[in-house]
């Protein structure tokens, strides 16, 4: 039986997904699951949760914990999967770095993890941890998969995929729910008959086509959006749909902040406007460690505690390579002549066929022109961000932040580089020296 090792296992609602979802499945139910931390309480909590579940199913798995970074490399050792789901520097201190320190500067973020100001930085704290993490793979799992399932996606992956030899996948929830919530939204039905298909880059893929029983879709997507006058949450999608003719994967108040035309300090209106929640994510972080606080006793003292297999990929993902049963994901990989009109260093996000010989990504060929210049725009920042983490030089987060979309459509080139120390600055040691 196979050996899966999550790292950031004090992530407990999402390892209970992943890990329950594991146990569940009669190809990996009799695993070796180890759990990966840095933080002993949350380790505990997970620890306890999951031991419930396994209970509660026959005891199959075996579940070990490995604590703090002296133990990670015995947690990875002989690992056929890596699921990896660390937040470095938490919500406190690190997103509230990345969110208060911009407001200084007047720039205003959503979300804040995968682009803009906030998702470089995050992924300049992100990056060095993971490059950790595949030098103890390359030595003591060399042939495990990584499934990663932290943000920034493309950014961190194409990190993996570019600068080590650990095979590497990154996973999101956003292609698996897109059709259907979009067709939910519009009081229109989601059945067998409806078929999609999605290619792009993570977060800002396009639904290229979407049909019932052969029927194009879009024309009456398109009629019941301009239709809706209420104010709704995928308003931002709807105008981007409207203006470049297709539907986005990512939510509106993450693409609010992927492109220079929403969140604008010399046009206020546009927020309310478009119902762009500002501070987003730091509201989400309060609400969850709240609930946490409230349920977390709950499910980690519940001896009776059950699971239903969820949606994430990853429990699939092993299935099909242990069993040679295929299934096709949504995944994110380089770009070996996938989409032909994005830079063959970009980490695309495109429909993978997964079987035991691995995950075999489909070649899509050109985007829509107009597509394809947005993703681009998205795809300078990430590539100049990983050259930073790379290089460990300065000028190459000053020109990742000059070249995303809303901090260069909000801020001077002055301005940007000193945001850029401030934020180096506040970091301190949660990222390397830069020079």
């Amino acid at each position: 039986m196979p050996k899966i090792t999550f790292m950031g296992a004090g992530s407990s609602v999402f390892a209970k997904n992943v890990l329950g979802d594991s146990m569940l499945t009669p190809a990996l139910e009799e695993s070796t699951i180890a759990l990966y931390d840095i933080d002993a309480k949350r380790l505990q909590e997970s620890h306890s949760m999951l031991e419930a579940i396994n209970r509660n199913n026959g005891s199959k798995a075996n579940i070990e914990t490995y604590l703090g970074i002296p133990s990670r490399k015995e947690a990875l050792r002989g690992a056929n999967y890596v699921v990896n789901a660390i937040q470095v520097g938490l919500y406190d201190p690190c997103t509230i770095t990345d969110f208060e320190v911009p407001k200084k500067y007047g720039l205003r973020q959503t979300i804040a993890d995968t682009l803009g100001i906030g998702g470089i930085f995050r992924a300049l704290r992100t990056i060095p941890v993971m490059l950790d993490f595949s030098r103890d793979m390359e030595e003591v799992c060399p042939d495990a998969w990584f499934l990663n399932y932290t943000n920034p996606m493309c950014a961190l992956t194409g990190a993996m995929l570019r600068l080590t030899g650990v095979k590497t996948v990154g996973l999101c929830h956003s292609v698996q729910v897109c059709a259907s919530g979009l067709l939910e939204g519009l009081g229109m039905p989601y059945d067998e008959g409806v078929q999609w298909k999605i290619a792009g880059i993570n977060h800002m893929a396009w639904l290229l086509e979407i049909t019932r029983d052969g029927q194009d879709l879009y024309p009456e997507i398109k009629r019941r959006a301009a239709a809706r006058t209420e104010k709704h949450n995928d308003m931002v999608r709807y105008e981007i749909m409207k203006r470049f003719g297709y539907y986005v994967t990512e939510s509106s108040e993450h693409n609010a902040e992927y492109m220079p035309y929403f969140i604008k300090g010399r046009y206020p209106e546009l927020i309310e406007r478009f119902n762009i929640p500002l501070d987003e994510y730091p509201r989400r972080c309060v609400r969850q460690i709240e609930q946490w606080e409230e349920r977390g006793h709950e499910l980690t003292n519940n001896p009776t505690l059950t699971h239903t297999r969820s949606h994430e990929y990853a429990s699939y993902i092993m299935e099909a390579m242990e069993t040679n049963r295929p299934i096709k994901i949504g995944g994110n990989v380089l770009n070996r002549g996938l989409i032909t009109n994005l830079p063959s260093a970009a980490v695309v996000e495109v429909p993978c066929l997964v079987d035991k010989s691995g995950i075999a990504p489909t070649v899509i060929g050109d985007l829509p022109e107009q597509l394809a210049a947005l993703n681009r725009t998205n795809i300078n920042t990430q590539l100049l961000t990983i050259e930073a983490a790379r290089t460990l030089k300065k000028d190459y987060i000053y020109q990742a932040a000059m070249l995303d979309p809303h901090t260069s459509a909000e801020l001077s080139i002055d301005d940007i580089v000193s945001l850029c120390d401030d934020l180096i600055e506040a970091h301190g040691d949660w990222m390397p020296v830069y020079r």
